[in-house]
C-alpha cells in the first residue's frame, strides 16, 4: 500500500493528500515526518522536503512529481484532461501558483509566522515579485467552476493548498490581501472547501495548526 510521509501543516504534503483522498487511493499516512538534512533522511527524500511517498517500487519525493505517478498509476479517477494542451495549460496554472506566488511569499514566512524581522527589502522585492505572480494567476485560472475549468484536477488540489496562504501571509505582512482583487477567489474557495475530501485535509490542518500553538513556548 501507498504511504504518504510528511506533515500536515506542509501545503505540498496537503495537495498530495487531498488528490488522494479525490482519487479514491487506499494509501497510509505518516503525518509526523518533518524535514532534515540528516544523512538517514536523506536517503529517503535527497532534498531533505516533505512530502515523500513510499511505493512497492521504492520512493518518490516532489509534489508534482508524485502527482504524475498517481495520474499514471491510479487513471481510473483522472485529475488531469486527457487532451494534452489541456493537461498541459492545467500544469501551467500549477507552475504559476507554486512557483510565482506560494515560494514568493514563504520569504515572509520567517517573519510573518515564526517572529524573525521581516526587512523592508525583502517586503519590497516580494512586493514586486509576487504582482507578477498574481497577475499570471488572473489571466490563466478560469473558475469555471474550478480553477482550471469545467472539472476539477490537480490545479485544485494545489489551489486549494496555496491561496489561502498567499491570502494570509500578504495581509498580515502588508495589511491588505493580495488576492482580493480577484472576484471569484473567495466563492471559488468556499465551493472547493466543500468537497468531504478538501473539508478534511483543511480540518486536519487545523488540528495540526492547534496542537503546535499548544506545544509552542511562550513568548
Amino acid at each position: 500500500m501507498l504511504r504518504l510521509c510528511g506533515f500536515r501543516l506542509s501545503n505540498y504534503h496537503n495537495k498530495v493528500l487531498v488528490a488522494l483522498l479525490e482519487k479514491g487511493v487506499p494509501f497510509e499516512e505518516d503525518a509526523n515526518v518533518k524535514p532534515s538534512q540528516s544523512e538517514e533522511y536523506l536517503a529517503k527524500s535527497p532534498m531533505g522536503k516533505v512530502p515523500f511517498l513510499e511505493t512497492e517500487h521504492g520512493r518518490l519525493c516532489e509534489s508534482a512529481v508524485i502527482l504524475e505517478y498517481l495520474e499514471d498509476a491510479y487513471p481510473e479517477k483522472p485529475l488531469l484532461p486527457r487532451e494534452p494542451f489541456a493537461r498541459a495549460k492545467v500544469r501551467e496554472l500549477v507552475t504559476v501558483m507554486e512557483l510565482h506566488m506560494e515560494l514568493v511569499v514563504r520569504r515572509l514566512y520567517p517573519g510573518v509566522f515564526f517572529g524573525a524581522a521581516l526587512t523592508d527589502s525583502t517586503k519590497q522585492s516580494v512586493e514586486r515579485e509576487l504582482a507578477k505572480g498574481v497577475r499570471a494567476f488572473r489571466a490563466l485560472a478560469r473558475f469555471e467552476p474550478f480553477v482550471a475549468g469545467r472539472d476539477l484536477t490537480i490545479a485544485d488540489c494545489a489551489a486549494a493548498q496555496h491561496l489561502p496562504l498567499v491570502s494570509l501571509t500578504t495581509k498580515l505582512a502588508y495589511g491588505r490581501d493580495f488576492l482580493e482583487d480577484i472576484a471569484p477567489v473567495k466563492p471559488y474557495l468556499k465551493m472547493i472547501e466543500a468537497r468531504p475530501a478538501f473539508a478534511q485535509v483543511k480540518a486536519w490542518r487545523k488540528e495540526a495548526q492547534d496542537a503546535a500553538k499548544a506545544a509552542a513556548p511562550a513568548r
